[in-house]
């Protein structure tokens, strides 16, 4: 269980380092778009340009919120994803190099054939 928690730390704050950039990054993208969109509403459009800044600063400021949540998601899915293919192969070469010796692909099994393969 000790290597398995200091693997699990790890892609812990991996993921959090993923989030983190993500969502800036997204929320940059995305606080210019509510900018430019509300800059242009304001330009070409009379009733968009009557209405209060507090309004407009709520626009922007939700699209920024909006890009921040979403950069942070699609960073961590790709992470996940990436995590996800990587243990599946290494289970998918446990269990035919198990098979290969006669032996039942079981949890147990597995866990012993990484250690002996890490050792």
């Amino acid at each position: 269980s000790g290597p398995d928690r200091g693997r699990r730390l790890e892609h812990q704050q991996r993921a959090y380092e993923l989030q983190l950039i993500g969502g800036l990054q997204g929320m940059a993208w995305w606080t210019v778009y509510g900018l430019v969109g509300v800059g242009l509403l304001h330009r070409f459009n009379p009733t968009f340009r009557k209405q209060t800044w507090a309004i407009k600063a709520f626009l922007v400021t939700s699209s920024s919120i909006f890009g921040l949540v979403i950069g942070a998601d699609d960073y961590l899915l790709k992470y996940e994803s990436a995590q996800r293919d990587a243990e599946n192969a290494i289970r998918r070469e446990a269990r035919n190099a198990l098979a290969s010796k006669g032996i039942i692909a079981t949890e147990t099994e597995i866990r012993r054939w990484r250690a002996q393969r890490q050792a």
